[in-house]
């Protein structure tokens, strides 16, 4: 082969390798945008129809009275009871996740076996898998007759505290995944000096590697909690539609996803105040889970350069 006919091959080589990059950062791409684009459809149909809702009902009165009676015929649109059952039964998921999930991250990055690790982690991941009306279903009639009524006497069937733990066990393999994930990036180099100097175990998994991961794991539990905050079928069958401001964990409540399960279901009919009240809770659901995810990305930021 001549060298004029080694330089017409290598360069319809390059040719043919920019080709398929061009490709897929085409197809990659597309793929964000396809999302992005979702995204923004949604928060702009969302805006839409609230704006109908807000021309007739204040913003003041919708983030500030404490009154939530959309279904009744003396109608207040005050969020509040809302906002306080998601927040409680979400700080209750989080306070079961965050510290098994995070257990369970040490465990199957400093102590298992990679065999006892191939097993252990895909059935704490098949917990996400498993569908949330079960869950629901669970919490109605096992959590709470059987468990929970067995240390608290006078618990009503439908309560917030059997949404919450169903919900932080729905969102253990969250919390567990990603920390796992970060734990499992630390450097070899961080454990093998902390082995050095003598330090134990359990010392090198909660003194070095921990903290080392601590921006993946903040991150894994500011997202199970935004996750938390989104379940609705655990909400809408083990937490029942009683929308009042309550902060006794044993009442039944009914959090935002539980309201919008309510009314889509054909509780409102189309284009009423009622109906348009849905998109109006479902922007404000949007709003937080948006600032939770901002949040997140500056935790991440910071400690990741820290660390």
């Amino acid at each position: 082969m001549t060298v004029d006919a080694r330089v017409e091959a290598l360069i319809r080589h390059i040719e043919k390798r920019r080709r398929i990059n061009k490709f897929f950062y085409f197809l990659f791409f597309s793929a964000t945008l396809v999302s992005t684009i979702s995204l923004i459809v949604i928060f702009v149909t969302l805006s839409y129809e609230s704006l109908n809702f807000f021309t007739q009902v204040s913003i003041i009165e919708f983030l500030t009275h404490t009154k939530w009676t959309a279904l009744f015929a003396e109608k207040h649109f005050g969020v509040l009871p809302l906002l306080n059952a998601t927040l409680i039964t979400s700080l209750i998921a989080i306070l079961v996740a965050a510290p098994l999930g995070v257990m369970i991250a040490l465990f199957l990055s400093e102590y298992a076996s990679p065999n006892l690790r191939s097993i252990v982690k895909p059935m704490v991941e098949t917990l996400a898998g498993i569908p949330t009306v079960v869950y629901g279903y669970f919490a109605l009639y096992f959590i709470t007759p059987r468990i929970l009524r067995g240390v608290w006497e006078g618990l009503q069937i439908h309560n917030a505290l059997a949404v919450g733990l169903m919900i932080g066990v729905l969102i253990i393999p969250i919390v567990a995944s990603i920390s796992d994930d970060a734990m499992k990036a630390v450097p070899l180099d961080l454990r093998h000096a902390a082995y050095a100097l003598g330090a134990r175990k359990c010392d090198v998994a909660l003194r070095v590697v921990l903290p080392a991961a601590l921006s993946g794991v903040s991150a894994s539990i500011i997202l199970a909690f935004a996750r938390a905050m989104g379940e609705t079928m655990i909400a809408a069958i083990a937490g029942g539609f009683r929308s009042v401001l309550t902060f006794n964990v044993g009442e039944a409540m009914e959090t935002m996803t539980a309201y919008i399960a309510q009314v889509a279901t054909g509780d409102a009919p189309h284009g009423t105040i009622e109906f348009q009240s849905l998109f109006a809770v479902a922007l404000f659901l949007l709003l937080i889970t948006a600032a939770l995810n901002y949040v997140g990305i500056k935790v991440v930021r910071k400690w990741a350069i820290r660390y």
